[in-house]
C-alpha cells in the first residue's frame, strides 16, 4: 500500500483586520497615544500652575482691598467669606518687607509643601505636578507669587486635595480627548494607507497566489500597473518576472519533450551506426588504396557518431565526460575537420589553415574536434547562404589559426560572413536561444563552451573591425608536478644521448 505525501496547506489571504491593515491601525493608535502622553505631562503641569495662579490673582485682588482698609481689623465673617472665595486657609500679604495676615482660619495650619510661582522652570513644574498627582492628598501647601509688577507678594495656604482633584478631572478630560483624537487619526490613516499601500500589496499577493496555482496559464499574469510609485514599479517587475517564468517553463517543457524524442531516435540511430561500422570494417580490407583511405576516415567519423550517440542517451544523467587529455599535433585535427566539411569548390568558400605543423595542444582530441567542427560548420553555413552587397567582390574565407604562448594555446576560428545578429549575441552560448540562423538550435555553441570549460579554458566572441565572426579559444596545458617534470627531463636527456626523439607527453 503506497503512502501519499500530505500536501502543505496553502495559506489564505488574511482578513482586513488580521493582516497588515489591522496591525497598522493598532500601531497608529499606540503611537498617537504615546505622542499624547508626551503632550499630557507638560499640559497637566501647566494646568496646575494656572490653577494656583488663578487662586493667587483672586486673593491678590481681595488682599489689595483689605490692605486699603488698614488698620481696621476685618470681622470673622468677612475673613471666612474671603477664605471661601479663594478656597484657602490663610491669606498673607507681604509689603515693604512686612507680612500682613489678611485672613486665616480658626486653627493656623501646618504647611507641608511650599511653592514659589514667581519663577518656575518647565522641569520644576513637571516634577511638582507629578508629585501632586502621585503622592499628593491630605497635605497643606503654601503658594506665593508677586502681585502684577509691584513689589507686593501674596501668599496662600490651602489644602492640596482641592488642587489634586482638579488635576484628576483635567487629566481625565485630556485622556478622553487623546483617545478620541487617536481613533480619528488612526481611522483616517488606516483608510488612506489601506488605499495607497495595503490594497496594492494585497493585489500583488493575490496575483502571486493565483499565478502559483497554474503558472502556465497566460491569463494569470499580473496586468501592468499604470502608477509611478514604488508599488507600481514592483507590480511591473512582478508582471515581467511571471511572463519570463512562463516562457522558461514552456522552454523546459519543450526541452523535456525534445529530450524524450531525441532519446528514442538516438536509440535506433545507434543501431544503424553499429551496422555501418561493420560494413566500413569490410571496406578497410579492400586492396584499393583510395578506398582504404576513405574507409579509415569513415571509421573515425562513425566512431565519433557512436560516441555522440552514447552521450545523448546519458545527457539527462550526467554532464559531459571528463576530458581524456594528451598532447597531439593540432594541424592534423584541423586538416581532418577540413576534409569532413567537404567544401564544394564551386561554392567559392576557401578554408585556410594557419597552424604550425609542430604545434601541440594538451587536450582531448575528440572533444576538441567537436568544438572546432561546430565552429567551422557554423562559419561554413553562414558563408554558404551569404551574398553580400556585391557578390562579385565578396571573399568567402574560413580561417583557423593557432599559436602557443607559454603554457596556453590560442585557437581562432574566423570567417568573412555577415556576422552574428544582435539576438544571437545577447543569447550567446544559450541552448535553443543563441542560434544565428532560422531553424538552428544553438546547441553547437553550448556544447563547445561546455567542452572548453571542462579543459579549464575559455571561449569568447571577439569583436573585429571588418565583417564576419571571430571566436577565440584558449586552452591551458595541464599542471605538471615537479616529480613528473624531473622524470620527463631525465628521460629526454637519456634519449638525446642515444640519438632518439624527446618525449612529447606531459
Amino acid at each position: 500500500m503506497s503512502e501519499t505525501t500530505p500536501q502543505t496547506p496553502v495559506p489564505r489571504m488574511p482578513g482586513l483586520m488580521t493582516g497588515l491593515s489591522g496591525k497598522l491601525l493598532l500601531l497608529t493608535v499606540v503611537f498617537v497615544m504615546l505622542a499624547e502622553i508626551l503632550i499630557f505631562v507638560p499640559s497637566v503641569a501647566n494646568m496646575r500652575l494656572n490653577w494656583l495662579r488663578d487662586r493667587l490673582n483672586t486673593a491678590a485682588a481681595a488682599g489689595v482691598v483689605i490692605d486699603s482698609l488698614q488698620p481696621v481689623t476685618l470681622p470673622r465673617s468677612v475673613q471666612d467669606e474671603a477664605l471661601m472665595a479663594t478656597g484657602t486657609k490663610a491669606i498673607v500679604l507681604r509689603k515693604d518687607g512686612v507680612s500682613n495676615l489678611l485672613a486665616i482660619s480658626d486653627m493656623p495650619p501646618n504647611v507641608d509643601k511650599q511653592y514659589d510661582l514667581s519663577d518656575v522652570s518647565a522641569f520644576t513644574a513637571i516634577r511638582d505636578a507629578l508629585d501632586t498627582l502621585v503622592f499628593g492628598g491630605g497635605r497643606i501647601i503654601r503658594a506665593s507669587g508677586p502681585i502684577g509688577d509691584s513689589s507686593m507678594i501674596i501668599e496662600l495656604i490651602l489644602e492640596e486635595d482641592t488642587l489634586r482633584s482638579a488635576m484628576f478631572v483635567y487629566a481625565r478630560n485630556v485622556l478622553f480627548l487623546s483617545v478620541l483624537i487617536s481613533l480619528i487619526t488612526a481611522t483616517l490613516i488606516f483608510f488612506a494607507i489601506n488605499r495607497i499601500m495595503i490594497r496594492p500589496i494585497r493585489r500583488l499577493t493575490r496575483s502571486m497566489q493565483i499565478f502559483s496555482e497554474n503558472p502556465e496559464d497566460p491569463n494569470r499574469i499580473l496586468p501592468a500597473d499604470r502608477g509611478h510609485d514604488e508599488l507600481a514599479l514592483a507590480a511591473h517587475h512582478l508582471s515581467q518576472m511571471e511572463a519570463q517564468l512562463q516562457r522558461t517553463l514552456k522552454q523546459q517543457r519543450n526541452l523535456a519533450d525534445l529530450g524524450l524524442a531525441v532519446s528514442k531516435i538516438n536509440h535506433d540511430m545507434r543501431n544503424i551506426l553499429a551496422s555501418a561500422q561493420l560494413m566500413s570494417d569490410r571496406l578497410a580490407d579492400v586492396d584499393d588504396p583510395m578506398v582504404r583511405s576513405f574507409a579509415q576516415k569513415l571509421l573515425r567519423s562513425l566512431d565519433r557518431a557512436v560516441g555522440y550517440s552514447n552521450s545523448v542517451l546519458s545527457f539527462g544523467k550526467a554532464s559531459e565526460a571528463a576530458p581524456n587529455r594528451k598532447r597531439f599535433h593540432l594541424a592534423g585535427l584541423v586538416q581532418e575537420i577540413r576534409e569532413t566539411l567537404a567544401i564544394d569548390p564551386a561554392s567559392g568558400i576557401e578554408f585556410v589553415e594557419q597552424i604550425d605543423p609542430g604545434l601541440e595542444v594538451d587536450a582531448d582530441s575528440d572533444q576538441l574536434y567537436r568544438v572546432l567542427s561546430n565552429l567551422s560548420r557554423n562559419a561554413y553555413q553562414a558563408l554558404a547562404g551569404y551574398r553580400g552587397e556585391d557578390d562579385g567582390m565578396l571573399v568567402k574565407v574560413i580561417t583557423v589559426s593557432a599559436k602557443r604562448m607559454g603554457s596556453v594555446v590560442t585557437i581562432s576560428v574566423d570567417d568573412t560572413g555577415p556576422g552574428l545578429p544582435q539576438k544571437a549575441r545577447e543569447n550567446l552560448f544559450m541552448a535553443f536561444r543563441g542560434s544565428a540562423r532560422s531553424g538552428g538550435t544553438g546547441l553547437g555553441l553550448t556544447i563547445a563552451r561546455e567542452l572548453v570549460l571542462a579543459h579549464g579554458g575559455t571561449i569568447a566572441l571577439v569583436e573585429k573591425p571588418g565583417a564576419g565572426t571571430l571566436f577565440r579559444i584558449e586552452i591551458p596545458d595541464r599542471p605538471v608536478s615537479i616529480e613528473d617534470y624531473r622524470a620527463r627531463t631525465a628521460g629526454d636527456a637519456a634519449i638525446s644521448r642515444t640519438g632518439g626523439e624527446p618525449s612529447t607527453t606531459p
